[in-house]
């Protein structure tokens, strides 16, 4: 049996991008059902990450012919300072992978880091997030909240927030959901693949105080792949 996290299901799979879209495709279901009965509006609100395993997510994501994109708003959890055609920007990654592909979504919101509280106003306008996904950095960061980071440090009423990472390792200052933020969320989705994660999960895993580690939500889900786990 593998360590529980901190708090939530982790879960073991052959390949991280194909289970999350199996997760994303469900919960999608669950969310037009929901709408069709007038327990919801039917549309799916789903927060985004950045990194090379999100690509993967996204890119296989797209393919997924059981969502209906037209009923998906999309968001951003974290954003690099950086202009938006800059390689380094998550929502340079969100169109190609996404937006291009899919022909569009019911909406898409960028992060502005010159406005960080016209962010934190669109969620506090809109019902609570339906999937919020996260990834696991190597010095375990999540979003952008890195260790040591004022960002870890901010208000219990702060949903948005401008950040760096002190250690200089991670460049760029960033915009970054806060816990507050993500634990508005219906269900956090962690995604980490590959070897190179394999110390920073063990140390989530054992219970190490990370930013990753103290992420509280009604749901929290880790789908990890071997190499992930067994490095």
């Amino acid at each position: 049996m593998p360590p529980t996290p901190p708090t939530g299901e982790l879960r073991v799979v052959g390949d991280v991008p194909t289970a999350f879209g199996e997760v994303v495709a469900a919960e999608f279901a669950a969310v037009r059902q929901a709408g069709a009965g007038k327990a919801g509006d039917g549309r799916f609100r789903m927060a985004l990450s950045g990194g090379d395993t999100a690509r993967a997510c996204y890119e296989h994501l797209a393919t997924i012919a059981t969502i209906d994109w037209a009923a998906v708003d999309l968001l951003l959890g974290d954003e690099r300072c950086v202009p938006p055609d800059d390689a380094a920007a998550n929502q340079r990654l969100v169109r190609e992978t996404l937006l291009v592909p899919t022909g569009g979504v019911a909406s898409f919101r960028p992060m502005d880091c010159d406005d960080p509280a016209a962010y934190e106003a669109l969620l506090s306008s809109q019902p609570p997030l339906d999937l919020i996904h996260l990834g696991l950095g190597p010095d375990g960061h999540t979003a952008s909240l890195f260790p040591g980071s004022t960002a870890l440090r901010a208000p219990a009423a702060s949903l948005v927030v401008r950040t760096e990472d002190p250690t200089g390792r991670n460049p760029l200052p960033r915009l970054t959901f806060t816990f507050s933020a993500i634990g508005r969320g219906r269900l956090v989705v962690f995604t980490v693949a590959g070897s190179a994660k394999h110390d920073a999960l063990l140390r989530v895993l054992d219970g190490e105080d990370l930013p990753a580690a103290r992420v509280r939500a009604a749901r929290v889900l880790w789908l990890c792949d071997h190499a992930a786990l067994a490095g």
